[in-house]
């Protein structure tokens, strides 16, 4: 018997997807879905969800809560009250256990002390800790290991962490909001604002999904934004912005210590409070500089909300991986001119008078993902 108190939704899921044929595919998009439930909390962590399966019939079900805690496969795991059970069960999970000790130990020696003789998985896991020494581990063991079932659905969940260890940088996100003939701000830098409040607050929950936001000199003394999550509990994102020569202000918004800024300048390494000073190389590319150094310290997701000029130089260098961009239906006549995407738009959502096109970067290597 598998104890589930209090979760009657989660019972009844269990109960259709007893009725129906449990194909691989069928399991791991379950275990896609569960793993969906610990973002962000997880960061940066992956996004993980875990199943067993009896008899063709799921007994258990898991997933990664928070970084720092369980990970899906012991949560599934510690669910079966039986654990004789586990002897003749198969584990379906959307990413390869690990094999290191970080937060938590190893999942596979939990799964081999538990004696589950088959496991299913979506793909290996890209963190060089692991990267395939999971799988071993547990085919050493007898264990009858399957790869590959919705692999490309269990990379595009993970986008971030996949993005993060294959090409050593943040996912990147662009987002900018234009007016129906094509500007970001009028000849002032006056921008105050172009989106409605629908498009805003939905802006304010994807800073609270992602690690860090990026912004430039000119945003920061014109807008003089907060560049934080004000309206749901996910937490802010890393403040950061490019200061050339150190001409803003403290006095700015984005220096009150309400979450962690990294000031990225040709002038000084300094810290202060919630505040660092990164001094960059003047003779090297600065934006290479930052992502780099944004790697180093384990950023793996980057929305770049800038001007013209930080907006340009991620796209001149196809330094990007999605884009978010509201169009609103003023007109501005004249004024800074917005980037151009040059690539169909993925998906046009309406937001009351505005419009958001979501773009993604096929040239950066990651499949764009599956229509609903």
């Amino acid at each position: 018997m598998v104890k589930f108190a209090g979760h009657s939704i989660l019972i009844a899921k269990i109960k259709f997807l007893n009725k129906l044929a449990l194909t691989d595919e069928l399991l791991m998009s379950r275990c896609l879905d569960l793993a969906k439930s610990g973002f962000p909390a997880v960061l940066p962590n992956p996004m993980v969800g875990a199943l067993i399966v009896s008899e063709a019939r799921i007994i258990a079900e898991g997933y990664h809560h928070y970084f720092g805690g369980i990970h899906a496969e012991v949560d599934a795991i510690r669910k079966v009250k039986d654990k004789e059970i586990l002897r003749k069960s198969t584990l379906y999970v959307n990413l390869e256990p690990c094999s290191h000790f970080g937060k938590t130990p190893p999942c596979v020696h939990q799964i081999i002390e538990a004696g589950i003789p088959e496991v299913v998985v979506a793909g290996k896991d890209p963190n060089p800790l692991v990267n395939g020494r999971g799988i071993n581990i547990l085919k050493e063991h007898g264990i009858v290991v399957r790869e590959g079932v919705r692999e490309t659905e269990a990379i595009e969940l993970n986008k971030r962490f996949y993005t993060f260890y294959r090409k050593n940088r943040p996912y990147i996100i662009l987002k900018f909001a234009t007016t129906k003939d094509g500007f970001l701000a009028k000849e002032n830098y006056y921008s105050k604002w172009i989106s409605n409040e629908y498009s805003r607050i939905l802006v304010h929950k994807w800073r609270g999904e992602e690690m860090a936001i990026l912004t430039g000199a000119n945003t920061v003394r014109y807008d003089d934004p907060h560049l934080t999550n004000r309206f749901s509990k996910t937490g802010n994102p890393v403040r950061i912005f490019f200061d050339r020569d150190l001409s803003i202000p403290v006095t700015k918004h984005i220096f009150d210590n309400s979450s962690r800024t990294i000031v990225y300048n040709f002038v000084k390494e300094d810290k202060d409070n919630q505040t660092e000073w990164v001094k960059l190389d003047r003779t090297k590319d600065f934006i290479a500089q930052i992502i780099n150094h944004l790697f180093t310290i384990n950023i793996q997701s980057l929305i770049v909300e800038g001007g013209a000029k930080i907006l340009s130089a991620f796209l001149d260098r196809n330094l990007w991986d999605e884009a978010r961009i509201f169009t609103a239906e003023k007109l501005f006549r004249s004024g800074i001119k917005a980037p151009e995407i040059r690539v169909e738009p993925f998906e046009t959502i309406e937001i009351i008078d505005n419009q958001l096109n979501i773009y993604f970067n096929s040239g950066q290597g990651l499949k764009k993902p599956d229509k609903a």
